[in-house]
C-alpha cells in the first residue's frame, strides 16, 4: 500500500436538516469523499452551499469554534514577525495567559484540554455557540450571503406555512470524544440557536508536542493545533467550491467582471439596479480575478493540474495577462503554438479548465472542496477520469464533496474502494479509497435523504438508477418483439 496516510486526519462533522429547502429531512456525515446523487430539485445543491456555508463560518470545523476577527487579530500579529517561533515567543511576552500554557505543554504525561486554554479563549469559544446574538449574525449573514437569499426564512420548507419550522443541527466529534455541537430553529419571524462544547476535550495527547530535546516545538505544535495558537498557524483550512455554471462563467467572467466594475463607478450618478449574484458564483469569479499560480508546482496537488490536462482534457491550459489586469486563460491544443480562448474552445475544456486552475493556486491538504456535476460535458471515458482525480485528491488530504447525476463516475468510485481492498502495490500516485472513507447519499423528492450502502459486487447502484435502467431495457425488448412480429 501506498506511504500515504489511509485516513485524512478531519473531525468528524455531521450535519442535520429538518424542512430545509427543499430537503425533507438529512442527517449526513462528511467523508473524505463525500457523494450526492438524486433527480434535480431534491436538494443537492442546497446541501452543498450549506456545508460551503458552515465550513465558512466555523473556519473548516476546528475541534475549537473560535471566532473570525479573534483569528484575524492573531493573524496581523504574526505578520510583524520573520518567522512563527519568534512570533510565539513574542506572544508569550505579551500575554500573561500564555506562560501558563507554556508550562502546561512542557509537563510530561499530561494531556491538554480545552480546560487549559486561557479564560478569555475559553470564554470566546463558548460565545461563538452559545450567545444566540452572535451565533444568529454569523449564521444569517453567510447564509443569506451563499443563497442569495434577503431572509434566512426563505430557505424554510413551505413558507406560505406560518407555523413551518426549519431545523439544522451540526455536530463535530472525534473517535473517542465529542468536540461541540450547535442546534439552530428558524421559523418566518424567529431564529433560535443554542450551543455546547465539550469543557472536557484533549486537544493534545501527552508529549506528542516535545522536541527530540524535550523542548517545546512551537513549528510543530502551530501546525498540529491552531486551537492554541490559530493567528501562527499556517495550515488554516480553506473552502472552494466550483458551480454547475463554472462553464459559461469562464467563457464570460470578463464581461461580467468589467460590467460590475462600469455600474460600480456610476452609482453615486444615477440610481442603477445592480442584479446580485449568490456569494457562492461571487467567490467562484473572485478566485478567477485574482488567479495566481502557487509556487509549490511540485507539490502532489499541483501536480495532479499536469495529469488532469494530459489523461482527461488532452490540452494544457495556459494564462495570460490583459490590459484590464484580468487574466486570460486560454487552452493550448499540441499542433498550436498560440493559445485559444476558451469561450473557443469545447465545453470539456471550460468546464476543467476551473479546476486545473484551482490545483495549481494553492489549494492544500486539509482545504475542502466541492463540485458540483464534475462529470458535466464529459464523454464516459473522462467521467471515470474524473473518479480518479477525485480520489487522488482524497489521497492527497482534500476533502471533496460532489453532486452527481454519472453512473460513471459511481461505478468507477466503486472500483477504487475494490483496489483498496485488494491492497495491492498502487502508482505514484496513488487513487484507492476504503469504504469508510466514502460516503454517498440519495436526495429523493419529498423523502428522507438516504445513505447508498456499498456493494463489493455492485458497487454505489441508487434505486432510481436500477428502475431507470430496467425500464429502459424492458422498453427495447417490447419493441423488439412489437418490430419482429411486424416483420412477420
Amino acid at each position: 500500500m501506498s506511504e500515504v496516510k489511509d485516513t485524512q486526519e478531519h473531525p468528524k462533522v455531521e450535519i442535520a436538516v429538518e424542512n430545509f429547502g427543499p430537503i425533507a429531512e438529512a442527517n449526513i456525515d462528511l467523508r473524505p469523499l463525500t457523494v450526492f446523487v438524486g433527480p434535480s430539485n431534491t436538494g443537492k445543491t442546497y446541501f452543498a452551499t450549506l456545508v460551503y456555508a458552515l465550513h465558512g463560518i466555523f473556519e473548516g470545523f476546528l475541534r475549537v469554534p473560535l471566532p473570525m476577527l479573534f483569528k484575524s487579530s492573531y493573524r496581523m500579529f504574526s505578520k510583524s514577525h520573520n518567522n512563527p517561533t519568534d512570533a510565539a515567543a513574542a506572544l508569550v511576552s505579551t500575554d500573561e495567559e500564555v506562560p501558563e500554557i507554556i508550562n502546561k505543554l512542557l509537563a510530561k504525561h499530561r494531556r491538554f484540554k480545552f480546560l487549559d486554554l486561557p479564560k478569555r479563549i475559553r470564554e470566546l469559544a463558548q460565545k461563538t455557540i452559545k450567545d444566540s446574538e452572535i451565533s444568529q449574525n454569523n449564521l444569517d449573514t453567510e447564509l443569506r450571503r451563499c443563497f442569495g437569499f434577503h431572509n434566512i426564512s426563505e430557505l424554510i420548507r413551505g413558507t406560505q406555512d406560518q407555523n413551518s419550522e426549519m431545523r439544522m443541527f451540526i455536530n463535530v466529534s472525534e473517535e473517542k470524544q465529542d468536540l461541540w455541537a450547535l442546534n439552530i430553529a428558524a421559523t418566518n419571524t424567529d431564529v433560535v440557536i443554542d450551543g455546547t462544547i465539550n469543557e472536557d476535550m484533549i486537544l493534545l495527547d501527552e508529549n506528542s508536542w516535545l522536541s527530540e530535546e524535550d523542548g517545546l516545538n512551537f513549528e510543530e505544535l502551530m501546525e498540529i493545533s491552531p486551537e492554541i495558537f490559530p493567528g501562527l498557524t499556517v495550515n488554516n483550512r480553506n473552502r472552494y467550491y466550483l458551480p454547475a455554471a463554472r462553464s459559461g462563467i469562464m467563457q464570460s467572467y470578463q464581461v461580467i467582471a468589467s460590467s460590475v466594475m462600469a455600474n460600480a463607478s456610476r452609482a453615486g450618478l444615477e440610481q442603477i439596479e445592480i442584479p446580485t449574484l449568490s456569494g457562492l458564483i461571487v467567490d467562484f469569479i473572485q478566485q478567477i480575478i485574482l488567479y495566481e499560480e502557487s509556487k509549490s508546482s511540485e507539490s502532489k496537488i499541483a501536480k495532479l493540474s499536469k495529469t488532469l490536462e494530459s489523461d482527461v482534457i488532452g490540452e494544457q491550459i495556459i494564462s495570460t495577462p490583459s490590459q484590464n489586469r484580468y487574466p486570460v486563460f486560454l487552452y493550448q491544443p499540441s499542433d498550436n503554438s498560440e493559445g485559444v480562448r476558451l469561450s473557443q474552445s469545447s465545453s470539456m475544456v471550460s468546464e476543467l479548465a476551473p479546476l486545473v486552475l484551482l490545483l495549481r493556486s494553492g489549494i492544500k491538504p486539509g482545504d475542502t472542496l466541492i463540485i458540483e456535476e464534475p462529470e458535466a460535458h464529459l464523454h464516459p471515458g473522462a467521467q471515470a477520469d474524473m473518479a480518479v482525480i477525485l480520489a487522488r485528491l482524497v489521497r492527497a488530504g482534500v476533502k471533496v464533496i460532489i453532486t452527481t447525476h454519472s453512473d460513471w463516475l459511481l461505478q468507477e468510485i466503486g472500483n477504487l474502494i475494490l483496489e483498496g481492498l485488494i491492497d495491492e502495490e498502487t502508482d505514484e500516485q496513488p487513487s484507492w479509497l476504503r469504504p469508510e472513507e466514502v460516503g454517498a447519499w440519495h436526495f429523493q423528492k419529498d423523502e428522507p435523504v438516504k445513505e447508498i450502502t456499498f456493494h463489493s459486487n455492485k458497487g454505489f447502484s441508487p434505486k432510481d438508477y436500477e428502475d431507470v435502467a430496467e425500464g429502459l431495457y424492458n422498453r427495447s425488448v417490447n419493441l423488439q418483439q412489437k418490430y419482429e412480429k411486424l416483420k412477420g
